[in-house]
Order: structure tokens, then C-alpha cells, then sequence
């Protein structure tokens, strides 16, 4: 085959991180059923694998943050609007990550999906969306602004991380851990709030294994002989300590049953878990040199995104933040447990942000998260279709590696 096909295709920036929407329906006959064809699509599209880094050949933007696709259609569920799947794209690897959410693209799934006319809304006030999220199995609903017929896009609220300020969306993560939806979920996949984790020709280290918005894994900084207070590119430079880093994240995925072995979760689930290292509060500066101050924070969080420093904090993250300090004995609450109205506000690399859960305990002894809520805005950046190379719609390359939970 020569030539190109364009495949409608919508560019958005939800939170801090940004990708290419699909509506199912708008796909070309075969990709919906046939996940090979899907990914070998999507990954042209986005321009992965590049052996240079760059995805100049494509819609991608070289970042973890950047380089991601959702894919947004009719609901298949009666108490939902629409069904989400998100897509991590690795950058030099041919490997999209779909075993989890984004949380900061959870914000634009309404939108999106408001605009290509998948749900109704109000023409003016606010439309709630009710979408499941179908890489996790968990429901979300988000509060979108409405004027005039249209989504609301400018605004005054800020977001650090961001240059430009947005309509604030409120996102509600319902049930956020893991488990069965509706059913309170394995919070702690161990069964325990803190875990020993001993890798291979390194120290033991405390941790608690997470799940809520994504597994999470959760360790103090200083035990990494870290400060909680790096830059990106400070992290980013280091590639012994990334490494190192990368085999905690591996162990624990297999302590936490989402890899065989550490191997396996290295090459073919790099988006999940994540990891991330917490300290006590303190005075520093982060990106785009604004200070952060120890009294306007409860702790400070630096987490890895795609075996790199998240330049802000992913939006799951702090789901899982919100969950762990609203529970007695974890890593994080050890540090900063949730206020009265489950509240925790945590500086990251980019600045700090405010988020809440809501969190009670069985009489089994268990704890179960309802709720957690937190704001960002989204955008549309271009709207149009992408085009793909013919042959990508030919049979699978060989080395194709791509991995669907």
C-alpha cells in the first residue's frame, strides 16, 4: 500500500499532560476489534519507536507527559456516559502501556466527548459526565462548565505546571482502588500498609504498595538518599540512579501481582506501577522558578512517569496520594495525614496541589476509599485528523511488543 490514510483525530491538553483523542466510531474498520492493528496505528500516529528520542515523525512529544492517546466511544454500561481507554506510548520502545488511566487526561475525556456529541449538555451551567474508565474498571465523573452551547476552556484558574490558566473541571474518582468497582477494592494489594522491598544487590526499603488511581508504590525519600525536592532534569541526568529506581518499581510490581517478573514489568508494563518518594515539608524552588514554602504544603512528592521525573505530578498520583495519607501507617500519612475533610496539599516539581479523599473503615478492619476529588482544567489544541502511513493498516511486524492488560 502507498499513501496515507487521516484518521479523525482531536489534540488536547487535559492537567499537565497532553494527547491525541479517538471516538471509537471515527475509526477505520478493523482497529475497535483487532488490538495489533489498533496499536500498530496508534503508535505511527504518535511516532514510536524512535530510536532518537524525538517523535519528530509523528504527533508525539518526546515526554511521558506528551506521549499518550485515548481512545473515547459509546458507554457500554447504563450508569456511565461514555468509555475511556488510555494509552501510554513508550518513546524508543514499540510498546503502548494500556494497564492504566491518566488522571490528568481524565479531565478532557468530558469535553472531548461532549464535543463529538457522544453525550448531551446543558447549554449553559454545568454537564456532568459520567465515564468509565476501562483500562482500571473504575468510574469517574467530571464537572464540566457550559456557555452558550460550549464547553468553557478559558478561565482563571491556575495550574501549576501550566504557563496559561484554564476553566476549572472537577474531577470525582469513584471507588478509586483497586478490586471490583463499587466494592471498596484492595487498597493494599498485600494486604499490608507497609511492605519490605528487597532488590537485588540493594538495601531493604519500606514501602507501601498503593492502589488507587494506579498502583502506586510509596517510599520516603531519604531512604533513596533523596531529598523530595528534585528537579526533572536533576532526575532525568541520573541515569545509575534511574536505573536503580526502575528495579525498585519492577519488585514491586511483581510484590504487588501486576508482573511475573521484574523483567517482565520493565519491557512491557512501564507505566504501571509508578513510583514515587515523599518527604516532610520544606522551603525549595521548582520548575518555572517559583518557591514552594514549607507552610503552604503538608509534604512534598516527586513521582516517575515512563521511567522519567514527572515534570509536575500525574493526576493518579495524587488519587493515590489523597488515599494514602488518609489512611493511618502508610508511608505517606506517616508524614502528612489527611486533615479532617481528607484534604492533603503536597508540593511537587512544578509547584503544589490541593486534593481530597474520602475514606472510611470497614468493620472488617479494611479501609475503603469513596472518594477522591480534585481540579484541573483542559483544552483543545487542534482538531482535524491525523495521517498514518497506508502500510500500517498491513499485517503486524514481527517485533511488534505491544501490551494490553
Amino acid at each position: 500500500m502507498t499513501g496515507q490514510r487521516e484518521i479523525a483525530a482531536t489534540w488536547m491538553r487535559g492537567g499537565t499532560s497532553k494527547g491525541v483523542f479517538f471516538d471509537t466510531r471515527a475509526l477505520p474498520h478493523g482497529m475497535a476489534s483487532d488490538a495489533a492493528l489498533r496499536d500498530r496505528v496508534l503508535l505511527r500516529a504518535i511516532g514510536s519507536p524512535d530510536r532518537y528520542g524525538k517523535q519528530l515523525d509523528g504527533l508525539g512529544g518526546a515526554t511521558s507527559s506528551t506521549s499518550k492517546v485515548v481512545l473515547v466511544g459509546p458507554a457500554t454500561r447504563p450508569d456511565c456516559d461514555v468509555d475511556y481507554l488510555f494509552g501510554a506510548v513508550a518513546i524508543e520502545a514499540p510498546v503502548i502501556d494500556w494497564s492504566g488511566n491518566c488522571g490528568n487526561l481524565s479531565a478532557a475525556v468530558g469535553p472531548f466527548a461532549i464535543a463529538c456529541g457522544l453525550v448531551d449538555a446543558p447549554r449553559d451551567g454545568m454537564a456532568t459526565v459520567r465515564i468509565w474508565q476501562a483500562n482500571i474498571g473504575k468510574r469517574i465523573v467530571t464537572h464540566v462548565p457550559m456557555r452558550d452551547g460550549r464547553v468553557v476552556e478559558q478561565g482563571d484558574f491556575e495550574l501549576d505546571g501550566l504557563s496559561f490558566p484554564g476553566a476549572a473541571i472537577r474531577l470525582d474518582f469513584l471507588d478509586p482502588a483497586g478490586g471490583e468497582e463499587g466494592g471498596g477494592g484492595a487498597l493494599f494489594p498485600t494486604g499490608r500498609a507497609i511492605d519490605i522491598l528487597e532488590v537485588p544487590g540493594g538495601a531493604s526499603v519500606e514501602a507501601s504498595l498503593v492502589d488507587a488511581g494506579n498502583p502506586t508504590v510509596f517510599v520516603a525519600a531519604a531512604d533513596l538518599g533523596l531529598t523530595g525536592t528534585e528537579s526533572q532534569g536533576e532526575i532525568d541526568a541520573n541515569t545509575e540512579l534511574l536505573a536503580r529506581l526502575e528495579q525498585l518499581r519492577a519488585h514491586a510490581a511483581v510484590r504487588m501481582g501486576l508482573a511475573r517478573t521484574a523483567r517482565e514489568a520493565t519491557e512491557s508494563r512501564p507505566a504501571t506501577p509508578k513510583l514515587a518518594w515523599v518527604a516532610p515539608p520544606v522551603d525549595h524552588g521548582v520548575a518555572g522558578g517559583r518557591r514552594v514554602a514549607a507552610h503552604e504544603i503538608d509534604l512534598v512528592a516527586r513521582i516517575l512517569s515512563m521511567g522519567k521525573l514527572h515534570h509536575a505530578m500525574t493526576g493518579t498520583g495524587a488519587v493515590a496520594i489523597a488515599a494514602a495519607a488518609a489512611v493511618p501507617g502508610t508511608v505517606v500519612s506517616s508524614i502528612a495525614p489527611a486533615k479532617a475533610d481528607g484534604s492533603v496539599r503536597f508540593g511537587h516539581a512544578s509547584g503544589a496541589i490541593e486534593v481530597g479523599a474520602q475514606a472510611e473503615r470497614a468493620p472488617e478492619g479494611h479501609w475503603r476509599i469513596r472518594r477522591v476529588s480534585l481540579s484541573r482544567s483542559a483544552r483543545r489544541l487542534m482538531v482535524g485528523a491525523v495521517c498514518v502511513p497506508a502500510a500500517c493498516f498491513e499485517a503486524a511486524p514481527a517485533n511488534s511488543t505491544n501490551k494490553e492488560q
